[in-house]
C-alpha cells in the first residue's frame, strides 16, 4: 500500500475514532450514551467463563467440562502425538475411543444385550428412509404418529418407500399442542412398525410415557431428547436421532436396533442404510464421524459420572420448572401453548402477547444482555429456549430474571 493510501486510511480511522462512541447501558430500563468509550461489539457474557448462554435448538450448548477437555486434546490426545482430528478410525487410540464410548452409552442407559448400538453419518434425517428400508418392503405398510414438525417430516419419508404410510393419529387440527391419547390411534393390520417423534424440538410437545402398541415394533426419533431421562429400551424396536442437540456435536446419530430387526433389508437398500452391515462392521463400514463420536463418548462418562439418567432427568425437571412458573406467573404476558400434560422438557417455545414487534425487541435485548438463539422457529416465530442436558439451572434462571425486568420495563 502507498504512503497516500496509509494517510488517508489513517485519516478515516482518526475521524472514525474522533466520532462519539455509544455504549447502550441498563439502569432501571433506561438506555443511555456515553461519550469516549467504545461501542460493545458483543453481548454480554453472564455465563461462567465468559461465555453467552446458549439455548440454540442445535447444535446445541455443551458441557464446559467436556469442551475443555476436548481442548487440552486436540493439539496432542494423551500422549500420542496425534490429534483426534488426525487419527486413523482403525488406529488403536481411535478404536479405544470408540469402544468405551460404546461401553459407556450401554452402561448409561441400560442398553439390554440383544441391541445393537450403531453410530451413524446423516443424523435422523438420513435414518428416517435407513428405518423403512431395513423394517419394510415396498408392498407394506407402517403407522406414523403426527405430532409436529419431524414426525410430519418422518411420514413424508415413509411414504416414498411404502405402499402406506398410514397417519394413524395426528394433533394437527390442534396446531400441534398435544398428544393424541393413544386410545384414538388408528393402528393398520399388519404394519410393520409405529413410529413417533418422542419430542417435538419445534413445538415443544413430549412423550411422557411408551405408548403401548399392541405388540408393533416401536420406533422413536429421540433427537431432541436423547439421554435427558431414563430409557426402558426394551419397548422399543429402534431408537434414533441425532447427537447435535443434547449430546455432542453435529455429524453424528446413534441407532439403537434390537437384533431381530436387523438382516431383512430390502434389495435395493444402498449401502450405507444397512443397520446388519454397519453393525458387522462396527460402524465403520466407511470412515465414520470421528471427532463427533469422541466428543460424544466424552458426555456418556460425565453423564454416568454425574449420577446417570435418573439425576439428570431431576435436574431437567427443575430447569423447565423454573422456566414454565415464570411464563404461567406472567398473567398471560409469555404465552406457551403446548398441553401442559406433554409440555417438552427441552424445548419451550413462548409468544408475547404483545405481538410480534414486542418480540422481536425481547429477542434483541435479549441477544445483547448474553442469551443467544431464543429466536423461534422460522415456521411458528416467537421465541423457544431449549434448554438440554449441558443448560445450567443458572443460566435458566438468568433467562427468567431478564424476562420478568422485560416486562416489568414493557408492560
Amino acid at each position: 500500500m502507498g504512503a497516500a493510501s496509509m494517510t488517508v486510511g489513517g485519516a478515516r480511522a482518526g475521524a472514525v475514532g474522533a466520532r462519539v462512541d455509544r455504549e447502550r447501558v441498563h439502569r432501571g430500563g433506561a438506555v443511555r450514551a456515553r461519550r469516549g468509550e467504545r461501542v460493545r461489539a458483543c453481548a454480554k457474557r453472564p455465563a461462567p467463563g465468559g461465555r453467552l448462554y446458549n439455548f440454540s435448538a442445535g447444535p446445541a450448548t455443551l458441557p464446559i467440562d467436556v469442551l475443555e477437555e476436548v481442548q487440552r486434546d486436540l493439539v496432542d490426545y494423551k500422549g500420542s502425538g496425534m490429534s483426534v482430528l488426525e487419527m486413523s478410525h482403525r488406529g488403536k487410540d481411535y478404536m479405544a475411543i470408540a469402544a468405551k464410548a460404546e461401553a459407556d452409552l450401554r452402561t448409561l442407559v441400560g442398553i439390554p444385550d440383544n441391541y445393537k448400538v450403531l453410530f451413524l453419518q446423516g443424523g435422523a434425517s438420513t435414518m428416517m428412509a435407513s428405518n423403512c428400508h431395513n423394517l419394510a418392503g415396498a408392498t407394506d405398510s407402517a403407522d406414523f404418529v403426527v405430532t409436529g414438525a419431524w414426525s410430519v417430516k418422518a411420514q413424508k419419508e415413509g411414504a416414498k418407500m411404502l405402499a402406506n404410510a398410514n397417519i394413524c393419529a395426528t394433533s394437527k387440527d390442534q396446531k400441534f399442542t398435544t398428544i393424541p391419547d393413544v386410545s384414538t390411534w388408528n393402528l393398520t393390520e399388519g404394519s410393520k412398525f409405529v413410529h413417533i417423534c418422542s419430542n417435538e424440538t419445534i413445538g415443544g410437545v413430549e412423550f411422557k410415557e411408551v405408548p403401548d402398541v399392541g405388540g408393533r415394533t416401536l420406533v422413536a426419533d429421540m433427537s431432541s431428547n436423547y439421554l435427558s431421562k431414563p430409557i426402558d429400551v426394551s419397548k422399543y424396536g429402534v431408537i434414533y436421532g441425532g447427537v447435535q442437540k443434547n449430546i455432542g456435536p453435529a455429524g453424528l446419530g446413534i441407532c439403537i436396533v434390537r437384533d431381530d430387526l436387523i438382516g431383512n433389508v430390502r434389495p435395493d437398500t444402498p449401502s450405507m442404510f444397512d443397520y446388519k452391515l454397519m453393525a458387522d462392521n462396527d460402524s465403520m463400514y466407511n470412515t465414520p464421524s470421528c471427532f463427533t463420536w469422541y466428543v460424544s463418548g466424552l458426555v456418556f462418562a460425565k453423564l454416568i459420572k454425574d449420577g446417570g439418567l435418573e439425576a439428570m432427568e431431576q435436574r431437567n425437571i427443575e430447569k423447565a420448572n423454573v422456566l414454565y412458573n415464570a411464563i404461567d406467573s406472567s398473567g398471560g404476558y409469555y404465552v406457551n401453548p403446548v398441553d401442559k400434560k406433554y409440555r417438552s422438557l427441552m424445548n419451550v417455545p413462548f409468544t408475547l402477547a404483545g405481538g410480534e414487534e414486542l418480540e422481536k425487541k425481547f429477542l434483541a435485548e435479549a441477544k445483547e444482555e448474553g442469551f443467544e438463539a431464543l429466536k423461534g422457529h422460522r415456521s411458528v416465530g416467537g421465541a423457544r429456549a431449549s434448554i438440554y442436558n449441558a443448560m445450567p439451572k443458572e443460566g435458566v434462571e438468568a433467562l427468567v430474571s431478564f424476562m420478568k425486568d422485560f416486562q416489568a420495563r414493557n408492560a
